[in-house]
C-alpha cells in the first residue's frame, strides 16, 4: 500500500509498505481520505516526531475486523481518532483524556495517509465512532479539528452574548467562528493579516473583522467595542508575541484561551497584577478525548461545520507534498485534503 512519509519538513516520501493485517481485536480501515493538520506543518512540531507516516484525521471503511471484534464489523464507515485513552486512570476519572498515558501512546498504523490503517483495539474500543449514514467520509475528517475546538470552548466560562475575538484565521481559527455562536458567544470579531480568510470569517458568522495590515490588534478591538474589549480571546498563531496581545485584549474578569503551542524557547514575560487585580484567567486546551469527538460528530452531522465551507483543495495520496506545502503557505486556502479511490 501506498503511504506519505515524512522525514524532515523539507524530505516528504510515497513509501510503499505491507499492508497491516489486523489481530483478533483489530480492524483494518480502508482509507477514504484524511486532512492535513495545521500543526503538520510547524516544523518544530512535525520534525520531532519524524520519520513518521503523515496525518491524524482519517475516516474509511472497515474492510476487516478481527474475530474478537464486536463493536463493528466489515462494511461500517467510521472515524478513528488517533489516540484514545483507557478509561481506568485518574486522569481519566477527570476527563483529562489528553494526560492518560494510554492515550498518548495509542496510535493508528501506520498513519492517516495511507491507503490502509491498522486500527488497535484501543483506539477501535475507546474513540472510533460510527458514521451517521449521510456523513461523508471528508465531513468526517473534520470531527478531529473540530473536537479539538469543542475541547478548548468547554474548557472556557464563555457565557451568552458574551464577546469573543479570535486571533488567527486558519482552519482552525474558522472552525471556531462556526461554533462560538453555538456555545453562546453574543458577539464574534475575528483578526488576521489575510483577506480571503477575513471574508470568510464574516461568511461564517463573525460579526466584525480586524486587518491586522492596517491596525493593531488592540487598537482594532478596543474602537469596535468602545473600550470594552473581549470577555473571551482565542489566540491562535503559534506566538508569544500574539499570546501577549490577546491578553492586553481581554476585558476585566475576561478569559484568554491559548489553542496553540508557541514556538520552542520562546518566553511570555506577564505583569501578574495585571492578571490579578483584573482577574483575567489564562486557559490552554491541548488536542481532544472521546467525549470531544463525539460532541464534535453531532456538530458535523447538523452541518454547523461541514467540508462545503472548508475543504478548499482535495488531492491524491501522490501529491501529498503539494497539499502539505499549500497548508503551510496559509494564504487563499483553508483545508486540504488527501482522498483515497
Amino acid at each position: 500500500m501506498k503511504t506519505a512519509k515524512l522525514y524532515s519538513y523539507h524530505d516528504i516520501r510515497m513509501e510503499d509498505i505491507p499492508i497491516p493485517k489486523p489481530g483478533p481485536y483489530e480492524a483494518l480501515m480502508k482509507t477514504g481520505a484524511c486532512g492535513i493538520c495545521s500543526g503538520d506543518v510547524m516544523p518544530w512540531y512535525i520534525e520531532k516526531k519524524a520519520p513518521l507516516v503523515l496525518g491524524h484525521e482519517p475516516a474509511g471503511e472497515i474492510i476487516t475486523a478481527g474475530e474478537k471484534v464486536s463493536k463493528f464489523k466489515s462494511g461500517d464507515r467510521v472515524f478513528v481518532h488517533h489516540h484514545a485513552p483507557c478509561f481506568a486512570c485518574g486522569y481519566c476519572n477527570r476527563k483529562d483524556y489528553v494526560q492518560c498515558e494510554t492515550w498518548k501512546n495509542s496510535s493508528i498504523i501506520p498513519g492517516g495517509i495511507s491507503e490502509y490503517i491498522l486500527i488497535p483495539a484501543i483506539n477501535l474500543e475507546n474513540d472510533t465512532i460510527g458514521l451517521p449514514g449521510a456523513m461523508s467520509f471528508e465531513d468526517a475528517t473534520l470531527i478531529e479539528p473540530t473536537a479539538c475546538v469543542v475541547k478548548g470552548l468547554r474548557r472556557t466560562r464563555l457565557q451568552r452574548g458574551d464577546t469573543a475575538l479570535v486571533i488567527g484565521l486558519g482552519v482552525m481559527g474558522l472552525i471556531h467562528i462556526l461554533l462560538l455562536k453555538e456555545f453562546g458567544a453574543g458577539r464574534i470579531i475575528a483578526a488576521d493579516m489575510v483577506p480571503y480568510r477575513l471574508a470568510k470569517a464574516l461568511d461564517f458568522g463573525a460579526d466584525a473583522v480586524i486587518d491586522v495590515t492596517k491596525t493593531g490588534i488592540e487598537q482594532g478591538l478596543a474602537s469596535l467595542t468602545q473600550g470594552k474589549m473581549a470577555e473571551l480571546v482565542i489566540v491562535g498563531p503559534n506566538s508569544c508575541e500574539v499570546m501577549a496581545q490577546g491578553i492586553a485584549c481581554a476585558r476585566a474578569g475576561g478569559q484568554v484561551l491559548f489553542f496553540t503551542p508557541a514556538k520552542p524557547g520562546e518566553k511570555l514575560s506577564l505583569d501578574p497584577n495585571h492578571l490579578y487585580f483584573r482577574d483575567i484567567d489564562i486557559i490552554t486546551s491541548y488536542s481532544c478525548g472521546p467525549n470531544d469527538t463525539a460532541e464534535a460528530c453531532g456538530l458535523i452531522e447538523k452541518q454547523v461545520v461541514s467540508s462545503e465551507k472548508l475543504v478548499t483543495h482535495r488531492f491524491p495520496i501522490e501529491k501529498t507534498e503539494e497539499a502539505f506545502r499549500l497548508t503551510a503557505i496559509a494564504g487563499e486556502s483553508l483545508k486540504s485534503l488527501i482522498v483515497f479511490d
